[in-house]
C-alpha cells in the first residue's frame, strides 16, 4: 500500500456520474487524489496495479456489483487491508450486514451529506494510517527480537565449541576434528533425510541439532590423564576402561548445564551424543552395553562421523589411514558396530568425506 504520507488516492467506485463528480469535487477540495470508476470491474483491475489508500463503494452497479468486488479485494494478499466504505442506496439491515461481512469498514446510506462523507473518511485513513504505525512497529520488534536470540544463541555456540576445542587439544594434532566430525555429521544427517527409514525423523531441526552438538562428543577427554590419553602403546584393560569413562563424564557435565537450561536442545543432544557415540549395533559398545534404535541416532551418525575421522587422522598412536581402507572397515562394521542404515549415508556420501578429509586435514 502506498504510504499515507503522500496525499491519500481515495478510489471512487459508482456507476452514477452525478455521485462520481459531486465526490470527486469534494475530496479534491480536501487535498486527496480521486481515481473514479464508473465499473468495478475496471476498478478492480486498477486497484491491483496501483492499489488505493480507501474505496468508497457503490452496491447496485451492472456486471459486478459491489459486494463482488469487495470479496475479490479482500481476497487478494495485497489488497485485503484496504478500507472499504460502502456508499450506497440500500438500506435493508441485511445489506448492511452482507456489506460488513465482506470485510467493509463503514456503511453510508445514499442519499449522502458531503460532511459526514468526508468525516468518515477521515476518520477510516487515519485508523489506517495508525494501523500501519503499529504494523511497522510490530516489524521492528520482530526483527530486534530475532537479531538478540540469533546474538545469545550465537554466543551459547561458541561457548559449546570453545569447550569441545579444549577437548580436541588434547589428543588432536591437526586441531581440526571438531570441525570435521561436524561437518560429516550434517552431511549424514542429510543424507537420511533424503530417504530411508529414518526420513521422517530427521527434521530441520534434528539437522540443526546434532550439527551444533557433535562437537561435544568428546568433551568428556578433558578429564582422562595424560598417560592414558596420550599412551602411544595399546592401552590395557585397566586403562581402556579409564578412556571409556571420558563418555559418562561428558555427559555428566552436559547434563548439569541442562539442568539450568533445561530447554535447551542443543544441550539435550549433545548428552545424547556424548553418552552413546561409542555404543555398537550390536550391543557390545559402552558404556551402557545398549543396541540398535536403543542407541539415539544422533549418536549412530557421529559414530560413524568420528571413527571415520579418527582412522582418517595422524594419531600418537598411529598415522592416518587411507580412505578406501576406512570405507573398507567400516562397510564391514555395519550391522555390527554401525547402524547400516548410517552405513548407506556414508557410502552415498564418501566423495564428500573424502574431500573434507583433505581440504581440513
Amino acid at each position: 500500500m502506498p504510504a499515507l504520507e503522500q496525499p491519500p488516492n481515495i478510489m471512487i467506485v459508482d456507476d452514477t456520474p452525478a455521485n462520481l463528480r459531486l465526490l470527486e469535487t469534494m475530496l479534491q477540495e480536501k487535498n486527496y487524489r480521486v481515481l473514479l470508476f464508473p465499473r468495478a470491474d475496471i476498478a478492480l483491475k486498477a486497484a491491483k496495479k496501483n492499489p488505493p489508500d480507501l474505496v468508497l463503494l457503490d452496491i447496485t452497479m451492472p456486471g459486478m456489483d459491489g459486494f463482488q468486488f469487495c470479496a475479490s479485494l479482500k481476497a487478494d494478499s495485497r489488497l485485503c487491508s484496504t478500507p472499504v466504505i460502502f456508499l450506497s442506496g440500500l438500506n435493508e439491515p441485511a445489506d448492511k450486514v452482507k456489506a460488513f461481512s465482506l470485510g467493509g469498514v463503514d456503511y453510508i446510506t445514499k442519499p449522502f451529506q458531503l460532511e459526514e462523507v468526508h468525516a468518515r473518511v477521515e476518520t477510516h485513513l487515519n485508523l489506517r494510517r495508525l494501523q500501519m504505525e503499529v504494523e511497522s512497529h510490530n516489524r521492528n520488534l520482530e526483527s530486534q527480537v530475532e537479531a538478540y536470540a540469533k546474538e545469545i544463541i550465537a554466543s551459547q555456540m561458541a561457548t559449546i565449541f570453545a569447550l569441545a576445542k579444549l577437548a580436541e587439544s588434547r589428543d588432536d594434532n591437526t586441531g581440526k576434528h571438531v570441525e570435521r566430525v561436524q561437518i560429516y555429521c550434517r552431511l549424514l544427517a542429510q543424507r537420511l533425510a533424503e530417504k530411508g527409514p529414518y526420513r521422517g525423523e530427521v527434521t530441520p531441526e534434528f539437522i540443526n541439532n546434532i550439527t551444533f552438538a557433535s562437537p561435544l562428543h568428546d568433551i568428556g577427554k578433558v578429564a582422562i590423564v595424560d598417560r592414558v590419553l596420550l599412551k602411544p602403546d595399546k592401552l590395557t584393560a585397566e586403562e581402556f576402561k579409564i578412556m571409556q569413562t571420558h563418555t559418562v563424564i561428558g555427559a555428566q557435565t552436559l547434563a548439569t548445564a541442562l539442568a539450568k537450561y533445561p530447554q535447551n536442545e542443543f544441550l539435550r543432544t549433545g548428552i545424547a551424543i556424548a553418552q552413546s557415540h561409542h555404543e555398537w549395533w550390536d550391543g557390545t559398545g559402552y558404556p551402557d552395553g545398549i543396541k540398535g534404535r536403543e542407541i539415539p541416532l544422533h549418536a549412530r551418525i557421529t559414530a560413524v562421523a568420528d571413527v571415520y575421522d579418527a582412522l582418517r587422522s595422524n594419531r600418537c598412536y598411529r598415522l592416518s589411514l587411507p580412505h578406501e581402507e576406512v570405507r573398507a572397515m567400516i562397510l564391514e562394521g555395519s550391522g555390527t558396530q554401525f547402524d547400516p542404515d548410517v552405513v548407506a549415508a556414508f557410502i552415498e556420501s564418501e566423495d564428500e568425506f573424502f574431500a573434507i578429509s583433505c581440504e581440513l586435514g
